[in-house]
């Protein structure tokens, strides 16, 4: 069984902050108060993932023939998704047969120990495959664990930008190997605001006037979208981000990534991130995630969602 232990990891915040500064990544699965081999297992199995799924993308996007069919919501699905997500599966279940398994092409699968399966893989191939068809760079690899119920780890590869974000809940996040955090941006007036899929968002007058407001007061406005502005936000380029239509495949490991990295993340009514979560707002501070939930007129966020 699994066999996690998060308090056995998570170091105090000065300690933390401090080994961050001087220590590469791969060392971080070494040090705190006890040694958790499982957790060093998950870790390198996703990031081995995330790699063997970025090799067999590119041999796709190689050869250029390739099959592009429509899912029951109408959302295309190559033959480069289905492949992805199984050498994904391979990987990650030979390293921890006992974890199930969520994944955006093939579903939800049990692990070999359903009756007491404390984790759980959630795994987006292809997140982007719209952007993946017509050629464009901005598609990534998303996976994730969960453990009891609490996103723990999170691998985020973007081939085509050559960024890859790897984060564990209570001890850092690291883009391209180098330690990474938000900035300290408290003031919707000096942040910087990204936004991505805003359809649902767009279609209530009201939701919209109040979107309006934040964007009316923000420093700069962008749309980034998809991993972009999540890897942005870790490492203190963007400040705030508002999504109204994803789903949990899209943003486990990028959540992972933005608590460890110092920030917040809930949806847009200020509830924690779940299954069930269809929108985003995350930002690098409380003070400014509070001060965008009230201009979206949401008086108190139920779960600030932070690291």
């Amino acid at each position: 069984m699994f066999s996690l232990d998060k308090q056995s990891f998570i170091l105090s915040n000065s300690r933390r902050a401090a080994r961050a500064r001087i220590l590469a990544p791969e060392y971080f699965a070494f040090v705190g108060d006890v040694l958790n081999p499982d957790l060093l297992v998950a870790r390198t199995a996703a990031e081995e993932a995330a790699s063997a799924a970025e090799s067999l993308i590119k041999d796709f996007q190689q050869q250029g023939n390739w099959s592009v069919t429509l899912k029951q919501d109408a959302s295309p699905v190559t033959e480069v998704d289905v492949a992805a997500e199984r050498c994904i599966k391979e990987i990650l279940t030979k390293a921890l047969p006992q974890a199930a398994f969520f994944g955006e092409e093939t579903g939800k699968a049990s692990g070999s120990d359903s009756s007491s399966a404390a984790c759980r893989w959630l795994v987006d191939p292809i997140d982007g495959t719209k952007s993946f068809i017509r050629g464009m760079r901005y598609f990534s690899t998303q996976i994730a664990l969960e453990v009891d119920d609490t996103l723990t780890i999170g691998v985020s590869n973007a081939p085509g930008y050559g960024e890859k974000l790897v984060a564990v809940a209570g001890e850092g996040v690291w883009l391209n190997g180098v330690a990474v955090t938000c900035s300290d941006v408290e003031n919707v007036k000096d942040a910087f605001l990204s936004s991505g899929n805003l359809t649902s968002l767009a279609s209530d007058a009201e939701s919209w006037q109040r979107y309006g407001a934040i964007v009316s007061q923000a420093r700069r406005v962008r749309g980034y979208g998809d991993f972009c502005h999540y890897h942005q936000l870790c490492c203190g380029q963007t400040d705030l981000i508002i999504e109204s239509d994803v789903n949990i495949l899209d943003i486990a490991a990028l959540s992972v990534g933005v608590r460890a990295a110092g920030g917040i993340i809930t949806d847009l009514a200020g509830n924690a991130i779940d299954e069930n979560t269809t929108s985003v707002l995350a930002a690098c501070t409380v003070a400014l995630h509070s001060q965008a939930l009230a201009l979206l007129g949401v008086s108190a966020c139920s779960d600030q969602g932070a690291s």
